[in-house]
């Protein structure tokens, strides 16, 4: 079984290859495993078009190739279109990632004329019931049809089902429903658990036995498929006795802005107390990604204590992920405890045993709204 994020090994030549703008946290859904925060009014001010737009230029100028609209729901963007349109004229290849709510076959046109390269699509089910219960919103229907449309307007399209307990073993049912679409990459990742996937680890860990049935079906599906759809299979870090190699490296190949201007190393780093992230609107940025404090807190490996500092293959993982560390110890030093010879790797193990336990009762998912539950829950989980 391939560890989750395993596979080659880029070198990003000191630049920010893969840029991911976050347009906007706000989002339809409820998904409850979602990263972004609730207290809209903390990021009510979203960085402009002409703030968006210099972004652009300033990353494409530092060597960004791949590029990623992202929210929330960046559909929820009036400028969408106008930023599409930028990123073509200066040379990006351009990815929209997306529920699907607020697109239409008319605005998939319009992004394809701008010269949008790809969609990725979200899916959680082949099941309406399921769908719908998991992403708090009358959305399968709406999704099925966008996902035809995109095809139709001939995107490139690639389907990203988060699994978890309630649906890994629907994925047979949802390789047929991909295959009748005719989608072209599908990307099965089980649930990473930070924010507030976190909060719902108990209900949400399956079982090896589920993973192992998911990955089983997929190898049979590559076999028949060949290179008519391509299938990536990302299983949660917690089954593992090695550490992804989260983000390839913590400021190595990846730069994420919010929507406030945070120029942030990945989607998840705010979780991490005690950094202070630089804004676009106060920097520029070449100068954070190469100066800032919070961008050098964990290059290289001199921020490694053991087991890390003295490991042979701390260049291949580089410790794990900094802010599961934090969340899983209360260090963001400390060597992720999914790997084996972690002192903490026990929180893991007892996480693993407490999903396998046959005697387990299952507890209510708890979906994402303001007031559902205190912001608590990120502080470190032991």
């Amino acid at each position: 079984m391939p560890k989750a994020g395993s596979g080659p090994t880029l070198d990003g030549a000191g630049i920010p290859m893969w840029l991911t703008l976050e347009l906007t946290y706000r989002c339809p859904l409820h998904c409850p495993w979602c990263n972004n925060p609730l207290d809209l009014a903390r990021y009510r001010d979203e960085l402009d078009t002409g703030e968006w737009k210099r972004v652009l230029r300033e990353a494409r100028a530092m060597g960004a190739l791949q590029l990623g609209f992202t929210g929330g729901e960046p559909t929820l963007r009036g400028d969408l279109e106008e930023l599409v349109a930028e990123a073509e004229g200066l040379g990006y290849y351009s990815n929209l990632i997306t529920s699907g709510i607020g697109l239409t076959p008319k605005r998939l046109a319009r992004l394809k004329s701008l010269g949008l390269k790809q969609i990725q699509l979200s899916l959680q089910s082949s099941d309406r019931a399921t769908t719908d219960d998991l992403v708090g919103a009358e959305a399968f229907e709406r999704k099925l049809t966008i996902a035809r449309a995109i095809k139709a307007e001939g995107f490139p399209m690639v389907l990203n089902v988060p699994l978890c307990r309630h649906n890994i073993d629907q994925t047979p049912d949802v390789l047929a429903l991909a295959e009748e679409i005719g989608v072209d990459y599908m990307e099965f990742a089980n649930i990473q658990y930070y924010n507030w996937a976190l909060l719902n680890r108990a209900e949400f860990l399956p079982t090896r036995a589920q993973i192992e049935r998911a990955e089983a079906c997929i190898q049979a599906a590559r076999a028949r498929l060949g290179r008519a759809m391509t299938i990536y299979f990302v299983i949660p870090d917690y089954f593992d006795t090695r550490p992804k190699a989260c983000m390839n490296g913590w400021g190595a190949i990846h730069l994420t802005i919010a929507p406030d201007g945070a120029a942030l190393p990945c989607q998840e780093a705010r979780v991490i107390e005690g950094l202070e992230f630089a804004n676009v609107r106060e920097h520029p940025l070449a100068w954070i990604w190469h100066e800032s404090p919070a961008f050098n807190a964990f290059r290289g490996d001199g921020w490694m204590k053991d087991p890390c500092r003295s490991c042979d293959e701390r260049e291949q993982d580089f410790g794990g992920c900094r802010c599961q560390a934090f969340l899983l110890t209360g260090d963001a030093t400390n060597t992720d405890p999914v790997c084996d010879r972690s002192p903490h790797h026990h929180i893991v193990n007892s996480c693993v045993a407490a999903a396998e336990d046959p005697g387990r009762t299952a507890q209510p998912i708890i979906m994402r709204g303001p007031g559902a539950v205190s912001t608590a829950f990120t502080r470190p989980r032991r």
